[in-house]
């Protein structure tokens, strides 16, 4: 028998590529999204609202799984407090709903996986951080991150398999750091943030997918987890194994923090943090990881064009 998984963000980058790589010969896929489509093949859309507070119940009505990635994109725009407000509420407010809906048609899915990020962490220079580290410093991404996941717990209390994932930068080649990172590539320079000593924390587009699909099949997986890959490395690190895979002429370069500042303001914290993440729960309950390298992950995304 099929069963249905709610996504909310389904649109997003990591929510669209889920879609694909769920087994669609046992799953029904239902996404959330302000915008409903025309529904295709096993995939069918329901609209929410977060600013009115108002969901499509039907969507939740009976639902085996659910995956809450939803939220406005934390790099897409300066961080102005009109900014702030919006990263913050659009992923409280839609976690806030579904838990509100459920609780309406006193339903406990088998399973529930929410999206969290290892922003949580702060800046903490070469600090190996379990998923037993404290929150860090006070700071946007920490305090963002933190209600995030205290939202979160809302969520538990409808499933006895609740699982939330921190997730680390995402590498692909239609979205996030490394598709940003390739822009200067273009120009012969491979260009890295600051010193370039800071940790960057990052994972495979599909290896992240991987760690949500186990959170809605194996009953063992439960808790926090880092979705990261077992080998975090410096920005220069990685800025030197995407230049080597696309471009080994091109110059690396870095960007001076303070033209950062000047031009981003406090997102710079973004990209200057150093967040050194290892995956302990995931590597101790055994999961196979695609890639652990990063430029064996370059090399596939370049490939795969995904």
């Amino acid at each position: 028998m099929k069963k249905t998984v709610v996504i909310t963000g389904g649109t997003g980058l990591i929510g669209s590529r889920l879609v694909e790589l769920l087994d669609s010969e046992s799953y029904d896929i239902r996404i959330y999204t302000r915008k409903p489509r025309e529904s295709h093949k096993n995939v069918s859309y329901y609209k929410w609202d977060l600013d009115r507070g108002e969901m499509d119940i039907e969507g939740l009505r009976n639902v085996h799984h659910v995956v809450s990635l939803a939220g406005a994109g934390i790099a897409d725009k300066r961080w102005t407090d009109k900014r702030k407000k919006l990263i913050i509420d659009s992923r409280v407010k839609g976690i806030e709903l579904i838990a509100e809906k459920l609780t309406e048609l006193n339903h406990k899915p088998e399973s529930i996986v929410a999206g969290s990020a290892i922003g949580i962490y702060g800046n903490r220079a070469d600090s190996k951080l379990t998923e037993n580290a404290s929150a860090g410093e006070d700071e946007f991404l920490v305090e963002s991150t933190s209600l995030w996941e205290q939202s979160s717990q809302k969520l538990a209390e409808h499933t006895d398999q609740f699982s939330l994932l921190r997730i680390g930068i995402v590498l692909s080649t239609k979205g996030g750091a490394l598709e940003k990172m390739l822009i200067p590539l273009r120009f012969g320079v491979s260009g890295y943030f600051g010193n370039g000593k800071q940790y960057y924390s990052w994972i495979h587009l599909d290896d992240i997918c991987a760690m949500i699909i186990k959170g809605i099949e194996d009953k063992n997986w439960k808790g926090i987890y880092n979705g990261t890959s077992p080998h975090p490395l410096t920005l220069r690190q990685m800025a030197k194994e995407i230049k080597n895979t696309y471009l080994p002429i091109a110059l690396a370069l870095p960007v001076p923090e303070f033209l950062l500042r000047m031009a981003m303001g406090e997102m710079t914290n973004m990209l200057t943090n150093s967040t050194r993440v290892i995956p302990e729960k995931a590597i101790s309950q055994g999961f196979e990881y695609s890639f652990t390298e990063v430029k064996e992950a370059v090399m596939d995304l370049k490939k795969r064009k995904i």
